[in-house]
């Protein structure tokens, strides 16, 4: 005769429970919402905080080209 294991079960169910309210503290979207700090000027356009220099040179030449980068991005000038 075998014994039950409903209550094993039960306790590994409150266990996995736990731990995903535990691992979803928060939306990753609202961390990437937070993160887009670099704003083109021209049109107000939000890049994430990792945008390297060259992206936002891309960025200029190609959606404002009779604007200067530095222009667009008052950050990159040194």
């Amino acid at each position: 005769m075998g014994g039950g294991n409903g209550q094993k079960a039960k306790m590994a169910r409150e266990k996995n429970l736990e731990k995903s309210k535990a691992a979803n503290k928060g939306s990753q979207l609202e961390a990437n919402k937070k993160a887009m700090n670099i704003q083109c000027k021209v049109c107000m356009q939000t890049f994430i905080c990792t945008t390297s220099e060259v992206k936002c040179r891309e960025h200029a030449e190609a959606k404002h080209p009779k604007s200067d980068v530095y222009a667009c991005f008052p950050h990159l000038k040194k």
